[in-house]
């Protein structure tokens, strides 16, 4: 190891990986920003046909990047809807208002990196707790300064969510 470089490099198996599921998607956690020493946070997350991923939120301090290994993922940046295919790649920068679910009829395999990074591990295994009814909603809004997750109400997003039923 470079005794100069800000955190060792960090390796996680697939196979080893700690996973957290819901009924409706796995995410694969695999750098958590007390091991990259700030720099990232990253995970995978494989989404059923037509899963909702996130409702409308945004960060104040992280940009949140996507890139689609497979499928297709439909996004809200800002107040535009558009669906990203395999091999896309997204960008949102801080305190801009998103959202993200597989594409009405498909799946998605999306790998997600935040910069700078934050201990968001504790915050996707309580994810996984609320969708699967172990805890409630309450606990991810009372948790959205800790984990810098902003909730915000966007009629285009509950639009786009309604036409898909």
């Amino acid at each position: 190891m470079n005794e100069n470089a800000p955190f060792a490099p960090l390796l996680t198996r697939a196979a080893t990986a700690e996973t957290t599921a819901d009924p409706s998607s796995v995410m694969t956690l695999l750098a958590d920003s007390g091991a990259t020493g700030g720099q990232l946070t990253s995970y995978r997350s494989t989404f059923a046909k037509g899963a909702v991923g996130a409702p409308a939120h945004f960060h104040t301090k992280a940009s949140e990047m996507f890139y689609v290994i497979d499928g297709s993922l439909q996004v809200l940046v800002g107040e535009e809807l558009s669906v990203l295919e395999k091999g896309d790649f997204l960008l949102v920068p801080p305190r801009t208002a998103h959202a993200f679910a597989a594409a009405p009829g498909a799946e998605a395999d999306v790998l997600f990196v935040f910069t700078p990074g934050m201990a968001r591990f504790d915050y996707l295994r309580l994810l996984g707790r609320v969708m699967r009814g172990e805890a409630g909603f309450e606990e991810i809004k009372a948790s959205s300064e800790q984990y810098d997750n902003h909730y915000v109400d966007s009629p285009v997003w509950q639009k786009a969510l309604a036409e898909r039923a």
